[in-house]
């Protein structure tokens, strides 16, 4: 750990809880005209805990990630902005504590690498999300969100059977207490992109990419 990164108090876990269950909220439950509002209202709150708490690694998490969410659920060169907030926030984070909430800020992280349009437009690079991915398996190898991830970057890459591996897998992480709305909505998604990447293997290869929303 940093020398300088903040330990979370109970009042702080329960604030990151809070948060936590209100992302999984919004992006699995809400319909997706709402989202966009939704996720611009949490973002605030979550922009408030970094900076009540901004040597709190997993203040700068939950606001990348949820940065991140909103500008996806907006779409389109507009949410680019967003997209560079969310990056920085997670940069943050892993110059604080790298290890914090098992390494999620590089899974984030390498998820928006993974899914942002590459230079001119953006910083999208794959092999950087590879890199970024493999640190974050490392730091947490049966995680149903890395292993996700994960899988997801095969899938786009073409590596089908990586892929498919790692997607079983992740449906084999053990569940998250406190996290169930999460957890099966994580679940679903994983499921989705196992069943296109059957259709895949069975057709040998044509190029379907998964429509994917920021998230973890």
């Amino acid at each position: 750990l940093s020398p300088f990164t903040w330990a979370l108090d109970a009042a702080d876990q329960q604030r990151l809880n809070d948060i936590q269950t209100r992302w999984a909220h919004i992006q699995y439950n809400l319909p997706e005209e709402q989202r966009t509002q939704a996720f611009e209202r949490l973002a605030s709150q979550a922009t408030a805990f970094t900076q009540a708490r901004p040597q709190a690694a997993e203040a700068w998490i939950w606001s990348g990630i949820v940065t991140s969410s909103w500008a996806g659920a907006q779409g389109g060169l507009g949410a680019l902005s967003k997209v560079k907030a969310a990056k920085a926030d997670l940069e943050n984070a892993l110059a604080l504590d790298p290890k914090a909430l098992q390494g999620s800020a590089y899974t984030s992280l390498a998820a928006l690498y993974d899914r942002v349009p590459g230079w001119p437009i953006g910083f999208g690079d794959a092999d950087k999300a590879e890199q970024l991915l493999k640190q974050a398996l490392q730091l947490n190898p049966t995680g149903i969100d890395s292993l996700y991830f994960w899988g997801d970057h095969l899938y786009r890459q073409k590596r089908y059977g990586e892929a498919r591996d790692a997607l079983q897998k992740a449906l084999l992480a053990a569940p998250r207490p406190g996290r169930e709305t999460a957890d099966a909505g994580r679940r679903k998604e994983i499921e989705s992109l196992l069943a296109d990447n059957r259709v895949v293997l069975f057709m040998k290869g044509p190029n379907m990419m998964p429509q994917c929303g920021f998230s973890s």
